[in-house]
């Protein structure tokens, strides 16, 4: 008996106690004081002393010290975009901590950790101010004040030995003012390469935790151990001098200088098999240096020719000649819809010996893939002439543009004249009464041409190139842009429409070689169209 009653006593302690512990919290969460009175409101006037040095907390920075700037268009911003920064924001923390908790759990043996709801609330963050440092290095450094006092609802299901938690966040508040430093600054869109953030004291973060029903941050002690656990972890991660680092794009990619020129000559093709039904092809070339957003560049089109001779010189710069190639494509021209591809090949630049001309003799493939066995079908050959020259040391030029530079006139341009090309980027904001299927027609000494024809486009892409072989500079003389819808249907009353025109003057051309602008079309409301003119010579 004694055995048995030192066992029953035993277990009555420990379930007494369990009962206790359930009871005493459940009493403390829910018989707080309720009778809390309304705060007295006086004049600030009224004030003392002490009680001003309690609201200077609450003042913005931009108040109180004039190295920060106001912010009020940003949070103007960030109030009407909320609704939408909710979702992306919360997409975005559910994939980051996804993996992070599969690693995780199975430390504490923990079976599942899921997310039940997530959504920041109706309360979007307010910044009182920002610091901006201008410093001799390529980087801009901003300190902005950041204070969020929001209503979220963070719900976090936690499964475990076969019994399920559920913890729910709530009445988060977050003030801190991070260092955010973009660098190192670039030419290139988006201007930077990398975002790093630290913060620059230990955050204040305030949160509500409950539990079965009850705040658990209502426990006596509880509440400040959590609160300053969480300042010193992130404080630990990202205080500075540590940062997290973002990076945008690779800045060795985007900084890279030119290191020599890569010089072509399309000579010409042999046996090209023909895509017209009726008829012979009309081929031109494309020639594009990989790791380059420019423009591709084309030579002359060649009407009726399966056989045909360009001996046209184009020029590159080369950033990287060891993982850069040379992409050629043989197009058959049409003057209406698409142009149709007739073979294509790569030259690697590592394959090249520098300062020596080579002559290559390409077969030109369907793609670029080995096993495909259509391109063991013959398509013709294309000759060129390639020679890499790289830069000297006394050479490198600081800061050159590729786009910028001109090519001279093919062999066989008049002395004393040129090459005038024309190219038809884009139009934007074109709408027709009655249909919108623009091209875009060119008139110039009494010769039209025309692009290929889009279907229902206001923003029509075409990228087409017109050349114009010139006995001398066309400084007084005027090209007519005009861009045409025609219908798709037979026997409408309206087959063709003007959507807008442009007159425009050549001189700029000759004096400057190159322009590139858009310009406002005439009668059209908003419309504007993309033109690239370049003036070449054989000098």
């Amino acid at each position: 008996m004694g055995v048995l009653s030192s066992v029953l006593g035993f277990f009555g302690f420990g379930i007494g106690t369990s009962i206790g512990l359930v009871i005493g919290y459940y009493m403390f969460i829910y018989f707080l004081p309720t009778d809390v009175k309304d705060p007295k409101i006086r004049p600030l006037a009224e004030e003392d002393s002490i009680t001003l040095q309690r609201l200077l907390p609450e003042i913005p920075l931009w108040v109180k010290n004039p190295d920060f700037d106001r912010l009020d268009w940003l949070n103007k911003f960030v109030q009407n975009m909320w609704p939408y920064l909710d979702t992306a924001i919360c997409t975005t923390a559910k994939n980051i901590a996804k993996p992070i908790i599969a690693e995780q759990i199975p430390k504490y043996k923990i079976q599942s950790v899921e997310f039940e709801t997530l959504t920041l609330g109706t309360l979007p963050p307010t910044f009182q101010g920002m610091k901006v440092y201008v410093t001799d290095e390529k980087e801009l450094i901003m300190e902005p004040s950041f204070k969020w006092a929001g209503n979220p609802n963070i719900t976090i299901a936690v499964k475990a030995f076969g019994l399920k938690a559920t913890v729910q966040v709530v009445d988060l508040q977050v003030f801190a003012v991070p260092r955010i430093t973009l660098k190192p600054l670039l030419s290139v869109f988006p201007c930077f390469a990398n975002i790093y953030v630290s913060l620059m004291d230990k955050p204040h973060v305030d949160f509500g935790l409950k539990l079965l029903g009850g705040d658990v941050m209502a426990i006596p002690g509880f509440y400040r151990v959590v609160q300053e656990l969480i300042k010193d972890q992130v404080a630990n991660m990202y205080l500075w001098p540590k940062a997290l680092e973002v990076q945008i794009m690779d800045p060795t990619q985007a900084m890279k200088k030119p290191v020599g020129i890569l010089d072509v000559k399309v000579l010409r093709a042999m046996k090209l098999k023909k895509k017209d039904l009726l008829g012979k092809s009309d081929p031109y070339v494309k020639l594009k240096l990989t790791e380059e957003k420019l423009t591709a560049k084309r030579t002359t089109v060649k009407h009726s020719n399966l056989n045909p001779e360009w001996n046209e010189e184009f020029n590159f710069v080369v950033k990287d000649p060891n993982t850069q190639a040379l992409e050629i494509d043989v197009y058959d021209w049409e003057q209406v819809g698409t142009h149709d591809e007739m073979g294509m090949n790569v030259v690697p630049l590592k394959d090249l010996t520098p300062d020596e001309p080579k002559v290559l003799t390409l077969d030109l493939l369907k793609n670029m893939n080995p096993n495909d066995p259509q391109n063991e079908k013959s398509r013709g050959q294309l000759v060129m002439e390639v020679s890499y020259k790289p830069f000297k040391e006394d050479e490198i030029p600081n800061d050159i543009e590729d786009s910028s530079m001109i090519q001279k006139a093919p062999e066989g341009t008049p002395a004393g004249g040129g090459l005038l090309v024309v190219i038809v980027h884009e139009a934007e904001d074109i709408e027709g009464k009655y249909h919108t299927n623009p091209h875009v027609r060119l008139l110039f000494r009494g010769e039209e041409r025309k692009t290929k024809r889009l279907k229902k486009s206001r923003d029509p892409k075409w990228e087409d190139e017109f050349q114009y072989t010139l006995d001398e500079p066309p400084t007084n003389d005027k090209i007519h842009v005009e861009v045409v819808s025609t219908s798709s249907r037979m026997g409408l009353l309206h087959p063709k429409e003007s959507l807008g025109y442009v007159t425009i003057s050549l001189a700029d051309v000759v004096n400057n070689r190159r322009i590139n602008e858009k310009y406002h079309l005439i009668d059209s409301k908003n419309g504007r169209i993309q033109i690239e003119m370049q003036w070449r010579t054989s000098s």
